[in-house]
C-alpha cells in the first residue's frame, strides 16, 4: 500500500498543494514552522479522519478560510483508489472512490497509517488515557469490528453511569436495570480484552529484537494491564463472564458512591518494561524514545500479516536526537518496500545512503520549492 498523490486545500498553512510521492522513501525537509509536520498530519488525517495532534477538526482549517479538503490517490493490491475528506465549521464528509462513507468504522481501516512524532513520548510519560487512545486507534485500523464494539461499549458505559447517578440520588431503587446493563457491558468488555491482549502479544513477538537491534539492550517488552485483576483467570476461560459479573457486583456500592463505573476497558493501561525496570519511572528519555520507535516498527509486521498490505510509515523528526550508531541501526528497518515519509530540518541528520535512494521535497511557507527525484540506478 502506498500513497501516490496528495492534494490539499486550506489545510493548516497550505492554501493549495498537489504532490506526487514515491512508493519508497520520501524526505520532507526545511526550516521549522514551514509545514513539514502539517504535511504528515494531513496524510494521517486522510487515513484516520482526525489529526494525531488535535481533536478539534476546525483547527485544521487554514486561518480565515471556511473549509478544507484532503484528497489522496493510493495504490492497494495493485489498484488505484481515492479518498476524500471535506471539513467545514459544521460538517465532515468522507468519501471512498467518490462514494460517501457514513460510518467511520467503514473508513478508517482503508488506508493504514503508522506514525512516530516527538510527542509520542507521552505514550510512556503521559496518562493511561493516552495509551488507551493508542490501542483503540491501532486496533480500529486493523479490525473495523473493534471500532464498532468500542463504540457500543462506550454507549452502554454512558447509560450505566447515568443510572448509577439516579440510584445515588434515590431517583430509582431498581437494581435489575443496572444488572442488565452490566451484563451487556461485560459482553463487550470480553471482546475488547481479548483483542487488546492478542495485539500486545503480537507486538511482543518482535519488539524485543527491534529494541535490541537499535539500542543494544535486551529484555524490552510491553505489559497489558487490565483494570481488573486477571492473574488467576485466562481470557479464554469459559467462566470469564461469571468472574467479571462478581467483580462488578463487589464494586457496585463504590460505583454508586463515585457515580461512575470503576473497572472495565475504559480503565485499562499498558506498561513498558526493560527487564524488570518500568521505563515510565526509571527509563531515560533516550530509552523511552527508542521504546516508542520500536513499538511503531513492530506494528509493521502485524499490519502486513493481517491486512496483507504494508502500511504507510510517517516519521516526524525521528533522527535529530539519535547518535550515529542508533541512526544506522534504525535505518535497517526503513525499507524501500514500505512507503516511508520522513521529516527533518537538516539533511545532515540523515545518512547519505538514505538520501540517495529517497525522493526529496523542500518545504517553505506551505509550498514545495524543490523536488529531487530518485534515480532508478540508485
Amino acid at each position: 500500500m502506498y500513497l501516490k498523490k496528495l492534494k490539499l486545500h486550506n489545510f493548516r498553512n497550505y492554501k493549495s498543494l498537489n504532490v506526487t510521492l514515491s512508493k519508497g522513501i520520501n524526505i520532507i525537509y526545511g526550516d521549522n514552522a514551514q509545514g513539514k509536520t502539517n504535511l504528515l498530519e494531513s496524510i494521517y488525517c486522510l487515513g484516520l479522519t482526525k489529526s494525531h495532534r488535535n481533536f478539534i477538526d476546525n483547527n485544521l482549517i487554514k486561518e480565515n478560510e471556511e473549509y478544507l479538503t484532503i484528497e489522496g490517490i493510493f495504490n492497494k493490491k495493485n489498484f488505484d483508489n481515492k479518498l476524500n475528506i471535506y471539513i467545514d465549521n459544521k460538517t465532515k464528509v468522507l468519501k471512498y472512490n467518490n462514494d460517501t462513507i457514513k460510518k467511520i468504522s467503514d473508513y478508517i481501516s482503508i488506508l493504514n497509517i503508522i506514525i512516530f512524532y516527538p510527542d509520542d513520548l507521552e505514550l510512556i510519560k503521559g496518562s493511561p488515557q493516552e495509551r488507551r487512545k493508542y490501542l483503540n486507534l491501532e486496533l480500529s485500523q486493523l479490525y473495523s469490528n473493534y471500532y464498532i464494539v468500542m463504540n457500543e461499549y462506550n454507549k452502554i458505559l454512558k447509560l450505566r453511569n447515568e443510572y448509577l447517578k439516579k440510584i445515588s440520588k434515590k431517583l430509582s431503587k431498581d437494581l435489575t436495570y443496572i444488572k442488565i446493563l452490566t451484563g451487556y457491558l461485560i459482553d463487550k468488555s470480553i471482546i475488547i480484552y481479548k483483542m487488546r491482549d492478542k495485539f500486545i502479544k503480537k507486538i511482543n513477538e518482535n519488539i524485543s529484537d527491534i529494541y535490541k537491534d537499535i539500542m543494544s539492550l535486551d529484555g524490552f517488552k510491553i505489559k497489558y494491564k487490565p483494570s481488573i485483576n486477571m492473574d488467576n483467570i485466562d481470557l479464554k476461560d469459559p467462566n470469564l463472564k461469571e468472574y467479571l459479573v462478581k467483580e462488578y457486583e463487589k464494586r457496585l456500592d463504590y460505583d454508586i458512591k463515585i457515580l461512575s463505573t470503576s473497572i472495565g476497558p475504559h480503565k485499562d493501561d499498558i506498561e513498558f518494561f526493560l527487564k524488570d525496570k518500568n521505563l515510565k519511572l526509571y527509563g531515560s528519555q533516550g530509552q523511552q524514545r527508542i521504546a516508542i520507535i520500536s513499538l511503531k516498527l513492530s506494528e509493521l509486521k502485524i499490519f502486513e500479516k493481517y491486512k496483507e498490505e504494508t502500511p504507510i510509515l510517517l516519521l516526524d523528526d525521528i533522527f535529530s536526537e539519535l547518535d550515529d550508531d542508533k541512526k544506522n541501526n534504525l535505518l535497517r528497518y526503513i525499507s524501500k518496500n514500505i512507503q516511508t515519509i520522513i521529516t527533518t530540518t537538516d539533511l545532515n541528520n540523515l545518512d547519505n545512503k538514505l538520501i540517495k535512494k529517497s525522493k526529496l521535497f523542500k518545504i517553505e511557507n506551505g509550498k514545495i520549492i524543490k523536488i529531487k527525484e530518485v534515480k532508478l540506478d540508485e
